[in-house]
């Protein structure tokens, strides 16, 4: 898995369309072998610019914006998880572009200290619970395209 680096790669996987949704984040997806993975509006990233992600593989990106994770260490902790489930889940991903975002913030009431374990483990569920519902839908529409 690759990881994404560069402000024009994250523009062009936030560019694409949102794959999966939970409370607290968002999974972007573009694809890079030319298929739009069920989305015939949706430009692949290869075609508009080659130089982008010059390896056909898995790519991944983690945003955590500070206006959801007020902390420097909230927001590592959050890219630490990210990038951990995510490998559970690489073998199952479509080769393409994808980008998870923090959409909303985890209640300061509830998790009061910036990594508690309580705060790493709900992270942790939700994010299996996003790359679960990806996983799920990029498999039926490979199902779609392959009865069609």
């Amino acid at each position: 898995m690759q990881r994404l680096k560069t402000r024009n790669q994250f523009q062009a996987v936030l560019a694409g369309s949102t794959v999966a949704r939970t409370t607290h984040f968002a999974l972007h997806r573009v694809a890079l072998d030319g298929l739009a993975l069920g989305h015939d509006t949706v430009i692949s990233a290869m075609a508009a610019n080659p130089v982008l992600f010059a390896l056909s593989d898995v790519w991944l990106g983690a945003m955590v914006a500070k206006r959801w994770a007020k902390r420097a260490v909230t927001r590592n902790a959050v890219k630490r998880q990210i990038y951990c489930v995510s490998v559970d889940f690489e073998a199952m991903l479509p080769v393409a572009a994808h980008v998870v975002r923090l959409r909303a913030a985890f209640d300061p009431k509830q998790f009061v200290s910036a990594t508690s374990e309580a705060l790493k483990m709900a992270v942790r569920q939700e994010l299996q619970q996003l790359f679960a519902r990806a996983t799920a839908r990029s498999q039926e529409l490979v199902l779609k395209e392959g009865v069609s």
